[in-house]
């Protein structure tokens, strides 16, 4: 199942895709739901941002390859996490704006996990009853201000700075899924989800056993090598297999 969030009347309205039309609920999809009767064209229909989580958990250097090419051997001993904050996130379409306190904003495709339910130390046998879905994301850094801040807020907090899109594909072999980053269409990332260090479960269940998680919440899971410069006038595409595509023009910020 695709469950999206569209733009309607001033309004923002959760709906489930079914073939070329969004059908839309009549609440939220943390629970029961069921369609509220009305039903527009897919290619009518103004995506946004599939949901907006009380706080994003990314997961850094889960990849091997991106660790070295980020000048280390080998992963944390533990799983690396930093916080996003809700106001960075953007849907499909928005414009990623590039901050005039940075020089070196660049890319990082991601497999977004959506929690489904609130959840505290949850077993890595039982993740799946907690996560509602997955979407695309990319974890737009300002690399030159991850340096020299000797923190990730700032570098990772600017608005706009988690495009999440297009929607939550409610079953995904993460393992299976290819992981891509295109600029201008040329492919920048390319990778797989068997070759993350610590799987879906396993951050799942680490990161519960931190901080709750609360229904909407998103944990990013790490990018692969390939990471790059996205410069005013560039288009920034994440595809992930078995979800879809998240593209996103690159302003400069006024």
């Amino acid at each position: 199942m695709r469950i999206c969030r569209v733009s309607l009347d001033d309004d923002l309205h959760y709906g489930v895709i079914e073939g070329d039309a969004v059908a839309l609920l009549s609440s939220h999809p943390f629970g029961p739901f069921e369609p509220d009767g009305r039903v527009l064209p897919l290619a009518d229909a103004r995506l946004v941002a599939p949901v907006l989580p009380s706080k994003i958990v990314a997961v850094g250097k889960n990849f091997l390859d991106h660790v070295r090419e980020m000048g280390g051997d080998t992963p944390p001993a533990e799983p690396m996490v930093f916080l996003k904050p809700s106001t960075a996130v953007i849907g499909p379409g928005d414009p990623v704006l590039l901050p005039w306190q940075s020089e070196q904003v660049e890319h990082e495709s991601e497999i977004a996990v959506v929690i489904g339910r609130m959840c505290r130390d949850v077993p890595e046998d039982r993740v799946d009853e907690v996560v509602l879905g997955y979407t695309c994301a990319n974890d737009v850094t300002a690399r030159d201000l991850q340096r020299t801040d000797g923190q990730w807020g700032r570098a990772k907090g600017f608005d706009s700075f988690c495009p999440l899109g297009p929607w939550i594909e409610t079953s995904l072999d993460v393992e299976e899924a290819t992981i891509e980053c295109s600029v201008n269409g040329e492919v920048r990332q390319s990778g797989v989800g068997a070759d993350m260090v610590r799987s879906v479960p396993e951050l799942v269940a680490w990161i519960s056993s931190v901080m709750t998680l609360l229904p909407g919440d998103v944990i990013l899971t790490g990018t692969p090598a390939g990471v790059g410069p996205l410069t005013a006038g560039d288009e920034v595409s994440v595809t992930i297999g078995g979800i879809g595509t998240l593209t996103n023009p690159v302003v400069d910020r006024g």
